[in-house]
């Protein structure tokens, strides 16, 4: 299994650079993939037994204010809008579902990181609304109208898995037993996500890319800054809650696939190359980990 999941991310940019026409007109599936997704995850866990822990508060903060203030900070400097909106995205992003595996194989808690998945995925459900009400292609609309409609589709698909999953647990526990078994699904329906909406991003890029070259290259300068930001940053803040790589994953591994559909529905689409770079990057350092990990374990 482990062998497969290295090949995903390869397997799903040469997918997606030649099926890019097809992966644009199936990406009106992706929502419901990653509604699927979240409700097997949720389904996994006992959700009543999760807990909210210090670490998360800097997460969440940084997540909330380091998005729209570098958005403002980028704005006062009149930097383009698609690489501003690309930053904005690429830290509010929320954290990947499959965070738990990666960081329990590095040696963090997991119930730290699987804590942190639902409440993170439920904070940003709540304030991207809020951003996308006055960033992006809704600006025109009022701010109730626009908040009320993002955070019915945003929520739909970050928020509903939970308390689907919730009720079952508290209602229906056989019948939530019964789609725990198939949480091994997640990870292949990741895998189709993040084809399809890596494919639509190569597909907006081959349709506009001509004139927006040097911002594409700026947003891939972007996501490789912020990436090793994220992580280090994590890093340093879990340290001082006793789980460093919870911290660092936590705060650096993003849902790529719910980012780039969020930026290609609500922003520039183009924005959304951010998150393809970002995607790249943070599997080869996650890549990069488990490999120093496992020869620091053969060595022990």
């Amino acid at each position: 299994m482990q062998k497969i999941k290295s090949y995903v991310l390869p397997i799903a940019i040469v997918l997606g650079l030649l099926l890019h026409d097809s992966c644009a007109a199936f990406s009106v599936v992706v929502p419901y993939i990653i509604f699927t997704i979240l409700l097997l995850t949720f389904s996994a866990v006992d959700i009543t037994k999760l807990r909210f822990k210090p670490l998360f508060i800097w997460i969440i903060l940084f997540q909330v204010l380091a998005s729209v203030g570098m958005y403002a900070i980028l704005k006062l400097l009149s930097v383009n809008e698609i690489i501003a909106e690309g930053i904005l995205i690429g830290i509010l992003c929320p954290v990947a579902a499959s965070v738990a595996v990666v960081s329990t194989m590095l040696g963090a808690d997991r119930n730290t990181v699987t804590s942190y998945t639902v409440i993170g995925n439920l904070v940003v459900s709540i304030v991207a609304p809020v951003y996308f009400s006055f960033i992006g292609v809704n600006q025109d609309m009022p701010f109730w109208a626009s908040f009320l409609q993002i955070l019915r589709r945003i929520g739909t698909v970050i928020g509903l898995p939970f308390f689907i999953a919730l009720a079952l647990q508290l209602c229906l526990p056989k019948a939530n037993t019964f789609l725990s078994r198939y949480k091994g699904l997640a990870f292949y329906l990741w895998a189709i996500a993040l084809f399809l909406t890596l494919g639509q991003t190569i597909h907006f890029i081959f349709l506009n890319g001509e004139g927006n070259w040097n911002s594409i290259l700026w947003l891939g300068l972007s996501a490789l800054l912020f990436c090793i930001i994220q992580f280090g940053l994590g890093k340093w803040i879990g340290h001082k809650y006793g789980d460093t790589i919870a911290g660092g994953q936590l705060l650096g591994q993003k849902n790529s696939a719910m980012g780039i559909w969020m930026a290609n529905h609500y922003l520039h689409p183009l924005a959304s190359v951010y998150l393809a770079f970002y995607s790249v990057l943070q599997n080869l350092f996650n890549s990069l980990q488990l490999w120093r990990h496992d020869n620091k374990k053969g060595r022990s």
